[in-house]
């Protein structure tokens, strides 16, 4: 089956603009910080915390999801979903102190923890298995659209009409998204019988304990996980306080890293599309990849100036490389499970990118702060961990390990 233009409009397209607001409110403190750190006089572990909020419902409820997904579709889900989104952002653009705050920044990650998730169980209903990396690069571009217009874009507008009503206009957003969704989008029908809820569990469960997953989940959560904390969150702080640069400037080159993000993920996609068909599996694809990741990194945890917005673009454009594995992993523990197989990853690269946002915050937080922002030897210590967790992740995941499948 090869998908029409109507069917990738229909059934891909609207998860994929969903996916876009996702990112929009997941990436949107990196910019607004200031303007919540002035006004509620916070510091870089409430920060930290408060960005994290999204990520921490976010990836708690990756498991469930994917049962639900199975189960009911990712039409129906993600509709429901969506509209929590919504009262969160409302909620967001009312608060009157920290713990509002925190609060609805957690509703609102828990709305979009089907983002990527629902797009990729449409995918893997609609597009066959040899071209559905291309098409899950193409979702996750849309994502990265969705982190341009959370950089200069909303940095323009809140000085505008102020974050309050930033806030209270995506939540307008959202809601669109959310009728677009269950208004355009076809049910996609299966002769297949839905198991139970307890064998969907048993199932997930299943998935958890086999050996590739311990071997994958550590790889894909850090490689993945920390890049989303870093582009979210600590990269606009990194260019204010080791590179010097102004709100406006920062601003401006994480629009730059968000476009290098977008181009660099659908490049992705098209290189291990056409690689694939040329025998070459999407996993050595991705351990090429990882090459520059690595190197990006180190130049970062360096503090090379001269070469660290060329690292901030090349970290951005493969950070979440990972995606290639999804396709990968849901064929390897077999089809009808690929709703609950890409939840088991997503939930890895969640869980990470949520320590690593509120840990971050930690270790700078034991630096002394400087005049103009955090020290800049704490980026080093905080960074240069994650870094070598990662390496540690990659040598773990080259040990020789055992094929299995669920039982």
């Amino acid at each position: 089956m090869t998908p029409t233009l109507r069917t990738i409009f229909l059934a891909l397209f609207p998860f994929a603009l969903g996916y876009l607001m996702s990112y929009l409110l997941r990436a949107v403190n990196a910019v607004v910080a200031p303007e919540l750190v002035k006004e509620f006089a916070l510091g870089p572990g409430q920060l930290g915390l408060l960005t994290a909020a999204y990520l921490l419902t976010f990836c708690a409820f990756q498991l469930p999801l994917g049962v639900l997904l199975d189960r009911y579709g990712p039409r129906r889900v993600q509709t429901a979903l969506l509209l929590v989104s919504a009262a969160g952002c409302a909620i967001f653009a009312l608060a009157p102190g920290f713990t509002v705050l925190f609060l609805a920044r957690a509703l609102i990650g828990l709305g979009f923890s089907a983002g990527l998730m629902a797009s990729y169980k449409a995918s893997s209903l609609w597009v066959p298995l040899e071209r559905r990396s291309l098409a899950n690069a193409a979702i996750m571009s849309m994502g990265a659209l969705g982190l341009v217009v959370a950089t200069e874009p909303t940095a323009l507008l809140t000085a505008a009409i102020g974050w309050r009503y930033v806030f209270l206009l995506f939540t307008g957003l959202i809601v669109a998204a959310s009728l677009f969704i269950f208004t355009a989008v076809p049910e996609a029908t299966t002769e297949a019988p839905v198991a139970g809820f307890a064998r969907q569990w048993e199932e997930l469960v299943g998935i958890m304990k086999l050996p590739l997953f311990h071997k994958v989940a550590p790889l894909l959560g850090l490689t993945a996980g920390i890049p989303i904390a870093y582009q979210t969150l600590w990269a606009g702080p990194w260019y204010r306080d080791v590179m010097g640069y102004e709100p406006l400037d920062v601003a401006r080159h994480l629009f730059w890293m968000a476009v290098a993000f977008m181009i660099g993920i659908l490049l992705v996609g098209v290189v291990a599309d056409r690689l694939q068909r040329r025998g070459i599996s999407p996993m050595t694809t991705l351990m090429g990849l990882l090459v520059l990741h690595t190197v990006a990194q180190v130049i970062i945890v360096l503090q090379v100036k001269a070469l660290a917005f060329p690292a901030w673009l090349v970290l951005s454009a493969v950070g979440q490389s990972a995606i290639l594995a999804f396709p990968w992993f849901a064929r390897q523990v077999g089809e009808n499970l690929s709703g609950r197989a890409n939840a088991t990853i997503n939930f890895s690269m969640f869980v990470v990118a949520f320590c690593v946002q509120y840990g971050v915050g930690l270790i700078i937080g034991q630096f002394n702060a400087t005049a103009t922002g955090y020290s800049v030897e704490a980026y080093k210590w905080a960074m240069g961990l994650c870094l070598a967790l990662q390496i540690a992740a990659l040598i773990w995941y080259l040990v020789p390990r055992k094929a299995q499948k669920v039982q």
